[in-house]
């Protein structure tokens, strides 16, 4: 029995999605008793990921699901987050996660600005996305994980093994 048994992790994702920003924490999150669900804009599209060819399926519709039928949110890097932040529908079940520990990394925090979740939050993520966050209220800092309230984010796949950390610090509370 792993430290997360029963918690309900939403994971929203697109094509073109940081591969081991996808596979590390959802491996790891599952290993610990989290139960995942992969959350995109079609139910059972296939994803692949942008440099590992790794392949996703959705298990859920935006449509399909309520932020309130989770425990947290997993928002993986790459070009996956700039893709559905163009998305109402995305961006408001991410607005709903408000108050409930959310995690992000890389590219990430993108969908959080969209959300307009990051304003005076402490933050990180993948640099050329810094003044984007900085322009949206937030303070950037450049460390591998930053915690702010419920807010966990970090900057790239070398920082996913504190990351991951951070995420089972937070839930297995």
């Amino acid at each position: 029995m792993g430290k997360l048994n029963g918690k309900k992790i939403a994971v929203v994702l697109e094509n073109d999605f940081e591969d081991s920003e996808f596979y590390v924490p959802y491996n790891r999150l599952k290993d610990e008793g989290a139960e995942l669900t992969i959350v995109g804009l079609e139910k059972g599209k296939v994803l692949e990921g942008k440099s590992e060819g790794y392949k996703a399926k959705t298990d859920r519709s935006f449509d399909e699901v309520k932020p309130e039928d989770f425990d947290a949110l997993l928002i993986p890097g790459g070009y996956s987050p700039d893709k559905l932040r163009a998305h109402e529908k995305a961006v408001d079940f991410v607005k709903g996660f408000e108050g409930k520990p959310v995690f992000a990394i890389c590219h990430g925090p993108q969908l959080l600005i969209s959300a307009e979740m990051v304003k005076g939050k402490t933050v990180t993520s993948w640099a050329s996305v810094a003044v984007d966050l900085k322009n949206a209220g937030a303070n950037w800092v450049d460390r591998d994980v930053v915690i702010d309230g419920n807010l966990v984010t970090s900057r790239k796949p070398a920082d996913l093994e504190a990351f991951v950390g951070a995420i089972i610090g937070m839930l297995g509370k």
